[in-house]
């Protein structure tokens, strides 16, 4: 038992130091000074001035009264609920698609897939800055006048709140979806092909195949992939931030809460590190409900199983 526990602790140690120092640390940091009236990182005025939870009532006042901080809030709900499911089953759609085809054109396809993911966030952004662009300079704008089907220049992203959300769920989605089909690609290449092939000689066709044998046998990978996505969307913001600060979008309706709390506490004007902290720490709680959730719903203690052999 002494010889187990020795192991175990060999083992776990530096894990579990890293997450004492890099996330119990910072969460315990950013829970007090949520309850503090720190700004402008002057921390020797303001750090303990305790001021319990009025940060807190301030994001409740805001969430009821302030049409700006609605906007946040909605925008968020939208942005994580419809860019998740982009990439979780359209990374099991590519994954399905390139399973059917000879591995040399599966590759090539992959690799188009995964540009967005390759590319500098700065590079790939301007991308999509000149795309959607709401002059004539605009790609997209200046395709539909050639074809004309329309008159005028349209600001996309200006078209609140469907125009923006539509370009910050795109550009996100490209980039997330490429996550999904290389974790799903890799299942179901370890499925074993003597069942597809049985499958195939008893006359199965690929959609019969992907959902009688290969989405079945992938639902550790699912739940994974949607776990993992869930709270990635929840607290990304590095392609907003540039889209937002292009003026591609609309402000309001092209922040989520996560790019809310760094320009609180580090943008421009009057930083205010209570509230953002405030709204960091609610952010990190809906992403603990939100991931039990989902393990929840997708019964995970059904797919661990007990390892086989003494331990």
């Amino acid at each position: 038992m002494r010889g187990k526990v020795r192991d175990l602790s060999f083992f776990l140690s530096p894990m579990i130091i890293m997450v004492f120092l890099f996330y119990l640390i910072p969460l315990v940091m950013t829970v007090y000074i949520s309850m503090t009236r720190m700004r402008n990182w002057n921390v020797d005025r303001y750090l303990t001035e305790f001021v319990g939870l009025y940060n807190y009532d301030r994001l409740f006042y805001m969430f009821q009264h302030d049409p700006t901080f609605k906007a946040v809030v909605l925008t968020t709900l939208v942005f994580v609920g419809i860019t998740l499911m982009i990439n979780v089953f359209g990374g099991l759609a590519l994954a399905l698609a390139t399973f059917f085809i000879n591995e040399k054109s599966a590759s090539s396809y992959r690799l188009l897939w995964l540009l967005p993911r390759m590319s500098p966030i700065a590079v790939y952004s301007l991308v999509w800055y000149y795309f959607f662009h709401g002059s004539e300079i605009g790609t997209l704008n200046s395709v539909l006048m050639h074809l004309g089907l329309i008159s005028e220049p349209i600001p996309w992203g200006q078209v609140i709140p469907w125009g923006a959300w539509s370009i910050i769920i795109f550009v996100n989605g490209l980039v997330g979806v490429s996550f999904g089909m290389i974790v799903f690609t890799s299942a179901l290449n370890q499925i074993p092909r003597e069942l597809v092939v049985a499958a195939r000689v008893d006359g199965a066709s690929s959609w019969q195949i992907s959902r009688r044998i290969l989405i079945p046998m992938i639902k550790w990978h699912l739940l994974y992939v949607l776990t993992w996505q869930f709270l990635s969307l929840l607290t990304t913001y590095p392609h907003l931030f540039l889209l937002v600060q292009w003026d591609l979008v609309n402000r309001d309706y092209g922040t989520t809460l996560a790019l809310y709390v760094f320009n609180t506490a580090f943008g421009r004007g009057e930083q205010d590190q209570g509230l953002a902290a405030a709204a960091a720490v609610i952010l990190s709680i809906i992403g603990i409900i939100g991931g039990f959730v989902t393990l929840k719903v997708l019964k995970f203690e059904r797919m661990m199983r007990r390892p086989r052999g003494d331990f």
